[in-house]
């Protein structure tokens, strides 16, 4: 497969799943519904315009009709007042109108049969647009359903991830709070016990002989120092 070939069908693959995204079922039903409506409704014009030309020869057959038995009144007249070849002229125009008589009733019989044909058409196309109706209501239903279901099932799945964090801040907290508790125990059985005590009068007892200490050192140096002067005098 060529480069140019691989990238038409790398194209035709991304807009097919485009297409999928954005496509809403119910609105391909609908669609589909109205061009079914068209085409009955195409059917119906059809029988109209076939029924509207039948009624058309049927009418100028009457009128052809209304003739011939006009000119057989006139052939007869003829025929009793001696004009005979008034009276043929009569008949050959009554048989040149039972000629076109027998085309119309051919013209005739083949709009009959035209208009049965697509009347047949037009019911069982209607039943099967009656059934796609029905059927196409029913998954648009189904598919409505199913998308609420998909939006709640999405929207607790959000709920569950948050859900999740805050259990994790509780677990957090009460490990902090564990940590709190046992220190706080700690430091009071440490108070109990003397411990902590023990501690601060440790550090005052040394500041107390440090004290101690620098104030000896002290007297010692000012009894030496008068020492040294009772020695001068």
């Amino acid at each position: 497969m060529g480069i140019l070939s691989r990238m038409g069908l790398i194209v035709k693959t991304k807009a097919s799943k485009l297409l999928d995204r954005y496509e809403d079922p119910r609105e391909v039903l609908d669609y589909s519904y109205e061009k079914q409506l068209e085409l009955i409704r195409e059917v119906r014009k059809g029988i109209a315009r076939v029924a509207t030309s039948k009624k058309r020869l049927e009418i100028q057959k009457r009128k052809l009709e209304a003739q011939m038995e006009k000119l057989d009144v006139q052939a007869r007249r003829a025929v009793e007042m001696g004009k005979e070849e008034l009276a043929r002229v009569a008949l050959e125009r009554k048989i040149a109108l039972r000629s076109q008589i027998s085309q119309l009733d051919g013209e005739i019989a083949t709009l009959t049969a035209e208009q049965q044909r697509l009347e047949h058409t037009h019911g069982k196309l209607a039943q099967k647009i009656e059934l796609f109706r029905a059927r196409k209501e029913v998954l648009k239903a189904r598919y409505t359903a199913a998308e609420a279901k998909s939006e709640v099932a999405e929207s607790l799945s959000g709920i569950s991830e948050e859900m999740a964090d805050v259990g994790l801040a509780l677990e957090r907290a009460e490990e902090k709070t564990e940590q709190m508790s046992a220190r706080a125990e700690a430091l009071d059985e440490l108070m109990e016990s003397g411990v902590l005590d023990d501690l601060s009068v440790r550090e005052d007892d040394i500041d107390s002989k440090l004290e101690e200490l620098s104030a000896s050192a002290e007297l010692e140096r000012e009894l030496e120092r008068l020492k040294s002067e009772a020695k001068e005098d």
